[in-house]
């Protein structure tokens, strides 16, 4: 009996540990902030083959890839990927939002109950709460019986917070009046000695006395236009935006290091904290698997300046690789090759500057919401004499002022009718705009609705989003600039982004099969054999995992 026994707890620790074994000791979660698929192809030949190309050539990839909602922002985008559902379910709509019952605009992790840790005053009052599921981090902690580790970075907050979930060992970011790397006390009431480690480092400062020039010399950047150019932001202390970028002198008339984000060091720094993290956290070390997830955000701060097809954007890119085969090594040396799984996708990719498009002959346009919004309300006196009908046009949607509708339900209800009506049918003769999608049609739809509305209905959160929500045509964004470009709509400009993944039980192969980014949580759910995010709407992707 006593020998039986012992077969049996023999057996049942084999079990244990071969399950164990089964998953990566570590996952790492990479979203590069502002990437387009086509960016893989088109710098393909400046990539080096420990990067990108050890990711393509060794692991799996999806290269019909897309968000399956709008807006496309960062807030959301780093949600729907680590919580597989759309605004709809996880409720961030959007970077920042105007605020129905504060009647303010307020941040997707802005809160002020916490505070700033590792500097006296910064960017800390933040947490996940906005985020109304679970992700497939918090999953994992869950599982785990909270043994696992789980870690976010990013250079802004919401890259770290949004994708850690609501049960980390940490969360770090940026800091812009210091230069330091600092936390909230939702997380910890210190910074962790390796994080104090890494800042004593002043590696910004280290950063931010190079001049940034071209990683090769500037007549081979033919993938790019002309590095002078009218449709690029010049940075501030610039006289043009164009190579080299003479930090230290430009620095001066600065007043923090918000610049490092704006430049391509902003990946060397982070990856740079990658590294300490991996060591100072022993990630990968332990019984269970754990999970760190990095969000680069330089891109998004040149791609927006620059523009997808500019010289600065494709150094970027370049060095970007080069930061991925660093920390791909790091992986090798510390976790070991084979022992660790990662996926890298980008949280929304990024609209053509559209006066170069309208240069060429494109169809394309500039919307100011600000400028529609002081007009439609003149227009709406007509009808509504002495009242502000739009409180504000945020995000592409429009906030009624519902207290104007509060008095006698019959004739506040008719009142409301017939400005909706009104607004709609304004907004569907506004330039620039394509379609025009009241709260009634919200309702109306369907989570599997194709088209626009489609998008729009599920990325429309019923209790946060805006009373009418409205489309722009293709090429048109919603800036009055016409230099610099930006992000947001449900085009294939936007939502076509990389899905890759390499590393412990990852075939080789790639897939042209259509793929909504949520399906990138349920697959990691499956390989760590774990529950789905509370808020899942994906599905695992069958061609990987089968």
């Amino acid at each position: 009996m006593k020998k039986s026994f012992l077969i049996f707890i023999f057996l049942l620790s084999f079990l244990i540990i071969s399950a164990q074994s089964a998953r990566p000791k570590l996952i790492v979660g990479m979203v590069v902030d502002q990437m387009r698929q086509e960016y893989l192809y088109r710098f393909e030949g400046k990539f080096g083959e420990g990067g990108f190309k050890r990711l393509i050539n060794g692991g799996f990839m999806l290269t019909n890839a897309h968000y399956n909602y709008v807006p496309t922002y960062t807030g959301p985008g780093h949600a729907s990927v680590f919580s597989g559902g759309t605004p709809a379910v996880h409720g961030i709509i959007g970077n920042d939002w105007w605020d129905k019952n504060l009647k303010k605009n307020v941040n997707c992790v802005g809160d002020e109950r916490y505070k700033s840790v590792g500097v006296m005053d910064g960017n800390g009052d933040v947490s996940p709460w906005r985020m109304l599921s679970t992700t497939v981090t918090d999953e994992l902690k869950l599982f785990s019986q909270k043994r696992s580790k789980v870690i976010g970075i990013s250079m802004k907050d919401r890259g770290a917070v949004l994708p850690a979930g609501h049960l980390p060992d940490g969360a770090y970011w940026l800091d812009y009046k210091s230069g330091k790397m600092i936390t909230s006390t939702y997380y910890k009431t210190i910074l962790p000695t390796w994080v104090e480690n890494f800042n004593a480092l002043k590696l910004a400062d280290k950063y931010l006395d190079q001049t940034w020039n071209t990683t090769f010399p500037i007549e081979e950047y033919t993938e790019s236009q002309p590095d002078i150019s009218p449709y690029e932001r010049k940075m501030k202390g610039m006289e043009k935006a164009a190579f080299p970028y003479p930090l230290k002198e430009i620095r001066k008339s600065a007043k923090d290091y918000e610049m490092l984000v704006d430049v391509a060091f902003g990946d060397d720094f982070l990856t740079e904290f990658a590294k300490a993290a991996l060591v100072g956290e022993k990630l990968g070390k332990g019984t269970e698997t754990d999970f760190i997830s990095i969000s680069y955000s330089t891109p998004d701060y040149v791609g927006h300046s620059t523009g997808p097809n500019s010289v600065e954007i494709e150094d970027t890119y370049i060095r970007l690789d080069k930061n991925l085969e660093d920390l791909l090594k790091k992986l090798d040396q510390e976790v070991g090759e084979g022992n660790y799984l990662i996926f890298l996708t980008a949280d929304h990719a990024i609209a053509d500057i559209p006066q170069s498009l309208k240069d060429n002959n494109i169809p394309s346009g500039n919307f100011n919401s600000a400028n529609v919004e002081a007009n439609l309300n003149d227009f709406l006196q007509k009808y509504f004499p002495g009242k502000k009908i739009v409180e504000k046009i945020s995000n592409e949607q429009v906030f009624l002022n519902q207290e104007l509708f509060s008095g006698d339900p019959k004739i506040a209800g008719i009142d409301l009718l017939i400005a909706t009506d009104l607004i709609t049918n304004y907004l569907q003769a506004t330039e620039g705009v394509a379609q025009v999608f009241p709260k009634s049609v919200m309702k109306q739809g369907s989570y599997s609705e194709t088209g626009i509305k489609g998008m729009i209905v599920r990325g429309y959160h019923f209790k946060r989003s805006a009373d009418i929500a409205f489309q722009l045509e293709p090429g048109w964004i919603s800036s009055s600039s016409a230099q610099g470009t930006t992000h947001g709509s449900g085009y294939t400009y936007d939502t076509h982004v990389p899905v890759l993944f390499y590393g412990k039980g990852i075939k080789k192969g790639s897939s042209s099969q259509y793929h909504p980014i949520t399906d990138i949580a349920p697959t990691l759910s499956v390989i760590l054999k774990i529950k789905f995010p509370s808020g899942c709407t994906g599905q695992p992707i069958s061609e990987l995992i089968d």
